[in-house]
């Protein structure tokens, strides 16, 4: 199977909780775990599939740590490699930027050469907008643990399921 490294941003421990059940969904050790605010984006180059997650801030704001290291992350040569998304964000408060900064993610790794995989159907999901959606489908797993922390598990096992298809 491919090596798989988990790169989380989460300023109230909300990410890191999603960020440790999903490498219990995919079997990741607990060192391919990195929370980005510690993390050196060189790293990146060790796994053949990155796992990303973020939580999104105020007006569809990237998560700070993430703000620091994605301009690093958006230098390296991910060619060949697989990234899939994972995000909390608040689809009542925040109903029209849902989860925005995954899309702000993608975006800045469009360039690096790496092959986006792990959408969902858009389906069963409660906000008015964000720029995660793409036609019918979520570009990753966007989760609400404030308002649908009831939905989280169902939402990330159909995620991983996508991912591994992919893989």
């Amino acid at each position: 199977m491919s090596k798989i490294g988990i790169f989380f941003g989460s300023s109230s421990g909300t990410t890191e909780d999603i960020a440790g059940r999903v490498a219990g969904l995919f079997g990741v050790s607990s060192s391919d775990v990195h929370n980005v605010a510690d993390a050196n984006a060189a790293d990146m180059a060790n796994y053949d599939v990155l796992l990303l997650g973020s939580s999104t801030w105020g007006m569809g704001d990237l998560q700070d740590d993430w703000v620091d290291f994605l301009p690093e992350a958006a230098k390296q040569d991910l060619n060949g490699k697989k990234v899939a998304f994972f995000g909390c964000g608040d689809s009542s408060s925040y109903s029209d930027t849902y989860c925005d900064s995954l899309a702000t993610i993608k975006e800045e790794l469009a360039g690096t050469g790496c092959t986006f995989i792990g959408k969902v159907p858009a389906e069963g999901h409660n906000f008015d907008e964000t720029r995660c959606q793409e036609g019918d489908e979520l570009i990753g797993a966007l989760l609400d643990e404030v308002n649908e922390s009831g939905e989280t598990d169902e939402r990330l096992e159909i995620w991983a399921d996508a991912v591994k298809k992919a893989l």
